[in-house]
């Protein structure tokens, strides 16, 4: 028991070290050569241009976590980590983004103080300062737009395993990004038609992507914020996906009363977020998202009850936490609006 507290606290200082391996590995696509059979530390030196001495200390590090794995004479293959993360384009992007999360975090002490200026996670995200985030530009938001599309795939594996959409007439997505997740609910639900509502500049990479991917008759995207607009009308089912955990209350609050607004008496709402005591996610609700979401100076991870509270401060009812595969990556929550049917 000692030594596993021991190796736990260990684990705990050197945290940050094993992020910049991981870092160097995504970025270096370490795991991609790995993937393509056994190779040798020499073999990979010259393919990513670097000193052997490095390569294999590189190498060391990620059979250490489990990233690769010794193979016979002398080679390495995928390890266990390694063959997860490998083609998974939501992780590796994540782990691209921590660099600049990682600016934000240098002085803890001065972050919780408030004395932090300049952060850049606050720029990222433009939309949590902007005094009119509907004025923001395509630019402004192509960044963090083109972060949650790589991530809503894996998202919405977890959502459609959870609840499926095929009973519902029409469905609008609320901050759905470039539309990653309506496109995967249209595949699931081929007679659903969908709406999406985000800022003006995130819409229109929202249409593109239906006009690409065969959905321009099925789905439209429509241009907004949730905060001043009103949401479009016509769905019987509303999802939130990811979009709660990163506004204050006053502004959850403001939306789910605009979303309750939208549905007719018989409407769904679908919330998937990841969650404070979720089961397996203590760490990432409590310590992960919480620091992340204060050195991005809006929002705050929540509990199934502290959300229940506010559906029904906003009039939903009928709410309950659905069973999640991995609630880690999410939760789902479902509510309703007519008590009669709650």
């Amino acid at each position: 028991m000692a030594r596993r507290r021991a190796g736990a606290l260990f684990d705990l200082c050197a945290g940050f070290v094993y992020s910049q391996i991981l870092l160097a590995c995504v970025r270096l696509k370490l795991l991609d050569e790995l993937a393509r059979g056994p190779v040798s530390a020499d073999e990979l030196a010259a393919r990513l241009a670097l000193p052997a001495e490095s390569m294999r200390l590189l190498l060391e590090a990620a059979v250490a976590l489990e990233l690769a794995q010794p193979r016979s004479g002398g080679r390495y293959g995928l390890g266990l980590l390694g063959a997860e993360l490998f083609g998974n384009p939501s992780v590796a992007a994540l782990i691209e983004h921590h660099a600049i999360v990682y600016q934000d975090l240098r002085d803890p002490v001065a972050l919780l103080r408030g004395e932090v200026g300049n952060r850049q996670l606050t720029g990222y995200w433009p939309y949590v300062n902007a005094e009119t985030p509907a004025a923001l530009s395509g630019e402004q938001v192509a960044p963090y737009t083109q972060l949650m599309s790589a991530s809503q795939p894996m998202i919405a594996q977890h959502v459609l395993h959870a609840y499926s959409f095929r009973s519902h007439r029409c469905l609008l997505d609320v901050g759905g990004g470039n539309g990653a997740f309506v496109s995967a609910v249209a595949a699931q639900a081929p007679e659903l038609r969908c709406m999406l509502f985000d800022l003006p500049a995130v819409a229109e990479h929202a249409r593109a992507r239906f006009a690409a991917n065969g959905l321009a008759e099925r789905a439209t995207a429509y241009g907004g914020s949730f905060l001043t607009d009103p949401l479009p009308q016509g769905a019987d089912v509303i999802s939130l996906v990811r979009v709660i955990h990163d506004h204050d209350d006053e502004a959850v609050l403001t939306l789910l009363r605009a979303a309750r607004a939208a549905l007719p008496p018989d409407g769904t709402l679908v919330i998937a977020e990841p969650m404070l005591e979720g089961r397996g996610a203590e760490t990432f609700g409590a310590a992960y998202f919480a620091f992340y979401l204060l050195a991005m100076g809006s929002g705050k991870p929540r509990s199934f009850a502290r959300i229940s509270e506010m559906l029904v401060e906003t009039g939903f009812c009928g709410i309950k936490l659905l069973p999640s595969t991995m609630p880690l990556v999410t939760s789902v929550i479902l509510a309703r609006t007519t008590p009669t049917l709650c």
